[in-house]
């Protein structure tokens, strides 16, 4: 028997960081149609990867499963992670970013190579003042 709240939980987690289908399946290690599969009920992740999905996206293994965070409702359905996960691929840590600055850096990569440039000139020398 599928877990329909799963399933639902696992494409809202995914959608609101912004990641394909694709892109989770290659964090697993497994096909794009496998991890399909858990957002659609087919099939549930073995315990590994649910702790592994519950610590990727900030949530305990109780709301990936179930959605709930407390009585009062479901927080992964119902409401915005205020900070979302991305890993540092140099060095494997874990960064939290807000909705304004992933905001900030997805319109950062959107710039020419003269206005990022700029845009680093601009804050390494804000930096040097506030030291």
């Amino acid at each position: 028997m599928s877990n329909i709240q799963l399933a639902h939980n696992l494409k809202t987690l995914r959608k609101r960081h912004r990641l394909t289908q694709t892109d989770m399946s290659a964090r697993l290690n497994i096909s794009r149609q496998a991890y399909s599969n858990y957002e659609t009920g087919k099939r549930t992740p073995d315990l590994d990867t649910l702790l592994y999905l519950s610590r990727f996206y900030g949530v305990t293994l109780n709301e990936l499963v179930l959605g709930f965070s407390n009585a009062s409702g479901n927080r992964i359905a119902d409401s915005r992670t205020p900070y979302l996960y991305c890993e540092n691929k140099e060095t494997g840590n874990s960064i939290y970013l807000s909705e304004e600055e992933l905001d900030f850096l997805l319109r950062f990569r959107s710039l020419s190579r003269e206005n990022r440039q700029l845009i680093a000139g601009f804050l390494q020398s804000a930096s040097k003042k506030t030291d």
